[in-house]
């Protein structure tokens, strides 16, 4: 099974995809399976999602017509 490219998503690029839902920090985590301090946690730039985290945010945002920029895994990390 080939890998997909993996996406790197950034603080403003997971803010963004929210406010682009409309949801709240808590609401986003909920549709996630998450919890909001985690949510807070990508947006703050405390932490990046990663693995399924990563995959999700990215079918979501895909799904849902958002424009992002997600960085290539490889990429420098803001």
């Amino acid at each position: 099974m080939e890998r997909s490219k993996k996406r790197r998503w950034n603080k403003e690029d997971i803010r963004a995809l929210r406010q682009h839902l409309g949801l709240t920090q808590a609401k986003l985590a909920e549709e996630l399976g998450t919890r909001q301090q985690t949510i807070s946690e990508w947006e703050t730039g405390m932490y990046q999602p990663r693995g399924a985290s990563a995959t999700l945010l990215s079918m979501v945002a895909e799904r849902s017509g958002f424009k992002y920029k997600a960085e290539e895994g490889n990429g420098k990390s803001n």
